[in-house]
């Protein structure tokens, strides 16, 4: 038997292929590798270049989006304002029947900027006449959020 496979030429040996003994020179080889460096460098452009325009294909749909988004926050913002502006107007007119003692108890127990800036929209004799009668206390505490608002050194911007 181990005649039989001692017959069959290469079964237990590799077929290696020898290194074929190039007609090229390290010149040719130089010279063939310099010649397609402009093809290959081209051809990473034009993929960095696919790949760039499809990132920024993305940041533009982002963008869009966004912008979307902030047309319907400003949107909603309006619209919130709005209601506040009507809510405001409509609380002052309320206040503004009230007798003093009366809306006086009330703006005690309401937050203070509230109560501060329905004061400042009430006329001056009728601001005066609820000041009077609120705690001192309370009245100083809207006295001061009402200077404050009236400072010309206080920034419009809140941050």
């Amino acid at each position: 038997m181990i005649c039989g496979m001692l017959a069959i030429p290469g079964a237990f040996a590799q077929d290696v292929a020898a290194p074929v003994a190039g007609n090229g020179t390290s010149d040719e080889i130089q010279q063939f590798c310099t010649n397609i460096a402009d093809a290959a460098r081209d051809q990473r452009y034009v993929l960095q270049k696919k790949e760039l325009a499809e990132l920024q294909a993305g940041v533009n749909e982002r963008i869009t989006m966004l912008e979307k988004r902030r047309a319907e926050y400003e949107d909603w913002l309006k619209r919130r304002d709005d209601f506040l502006k009507q809510a405001e107007l409509g609380l002052v007119d309320i206040y503004k029947t009230m007798k003093a003692d009366a809306a006086a108890g009330q703006l005690e127990l309401v937050n203070p900027e509230i109560a501060a800036a329905i004061v400042m929209k009430l006329p001056k004799r009728q601001s005066s006449l609820i000041l009077a009668e609120m705690a001192p206390d309370k009245a100083a505490v809207l006295a001061n959020i009402i200077s404050s608002a009236s400072d010309p050194n206080t920034s419009k911007e809140p941050s």
